[in-house]
């Protein structure tokens, strides 16, 4: 758990464990300039296959260095990569189970805890196969999030859970995807994109000149969207 007294009110990188077991590091980003007092937008990172929680946090600074609070989970499964190094990934099939489901809303809980989290503007941001963890979990608690960003991503298979009208208006989803992407085909956001907009949601479809990378044009783009969700009219009132 964060210790409050150790959140220091300047910009940096704060580790965690979340469970007494280990299973459940945290990695929180806390902005330039932080404020103690203004809630602010949680970006929730899920790293791609293979990666760690660092691949998000390193990427921050091209979104923002003052205008969200972050934070980076690890997914549950160790494999090692071609080059030898230790990378985790968030499960065969690449589905959210429960395990995930509770890591993510616990690390959300403590964050809250000891920060000043905007309860609305809560988002989920995946890369490669945590993309669709964050679609998953998104789809399947909408009232919990205020959107999705999936980067060089993919749906999970299988039937995805139904959100509701009432709040398929306050869910966005930002799908930005390499057009040079080898290792996920360019139809995979295509699909993903026509899937979800014909299910009544509101879908940004972005396409880059790149391969399979956080490219800094990507992940400006994710900043000014992002900011454009949080503009819009929230309802008040806590969700957490």
């Amino acid at each position: 758990m964060l210790d409050n007294a150790r959140v220091l009110r300047q910009e940096g990188v704060y580790r965690s464990q979340l469970d007494e077991a280990g299973q459940m590091p945290m990695s929180l980003f806390l902005p330039q300039a932080y404020e103690p007092r203004y809630p602010y937008p949680l970006l929730v990172f899920l790293h791609g296959h293979g990666e760690q929680e660092h691949q998000w946090i390193d990427a921050v600074p091209n979104i923002s260095r003052r205008n969200y609070i972050c934070i980076g989970l690890r997914g549950f499964r160790p494999v090692h990569r071609a080059d030898g190094q230790l990378g985790y990934s968030w499960g065969g099939n690449r589905r959210c189970d429960g395990m995930i489901e509770e890591y993510v809303l616990t690390a959300v809980q403590e964050t809250m805890r000891v920060c000043h989290v905007h309860s609305e503007r809560i988002f989920l941001a995946g890369f490669c196969e945590g993309a669709s963890v964050a679609y998953h979990l998104g789809l399947s608690f909408p009232e919990k999030f205020a959107g999705i960003v999936a980067l060089n991503g993919w749906l999970p298979e299988g039937p995805l859970p139904i959100v509701g009208r009432e709040l398929q208006d306050e869910l966005g989803i930002f799908v930005g995807h390499g057009t040079a992407n080898r290792r996920v085909p360019i139809r995979k956001a295509r699909e993903a994109y026509e899937l979800l907009t014909s299910a009544g949601l509101d879908v940004d479809l972005r396409l880059y000149a790149t391969d399979h990378w956080l490219c800094p044009t990507m992940l400006r783009d994710v900043d000014r969207w992002i900011l454009t969700q949080c503009h819009r009219q929230f309802d008040d009132g806590a969700i957490f």
